[in-house]
């Protein structure tokens, strides 16, 4: 009897750490998607900044509170694009 109880014990803890396992890829993947779901909202709204063409004007600003991280994130691009390091990147084209 007490084999039967450690064996289904163990059979217990295999099945919980597979779907441990299985729980958090399923949750890294989510985020993931998240993060491109998240880049591709950027484009959509800010396209015109790379070339793409731009949603109307009242769907822009409606989204606008939504970019706001991007925004901040674009920003601190730009201020970084102009740090004396990197015009001296990119006149020997290190990258």
């Amino acid at each position: 009897m007490g084999l039967l109880v450690w064996l289904r014990d163990q059979l217990r803890d295999i099945v919980r750490i597979s779907d441990q396992s299985a729980r958090s890829k399923a949750v890294e993947i989510i985020a993931i998607e998240l993060e491109e779901m998240q880049n591709i909202f950027g484009l959509l709204v800010l396209g015109s900044f790379v070339g793409l063409p731009a949603p109307p004007m009242n769907v822009a600003l409606d989204l606008m509170p939504f970019m706001e991280q991007e925004l901040i994130l674009m920003m601190e691009k730009v201020d970084t694009a102009t740090t004396p390091v990197s015009e001296l990147f990119s006149t020997f084209d290190v990258g």
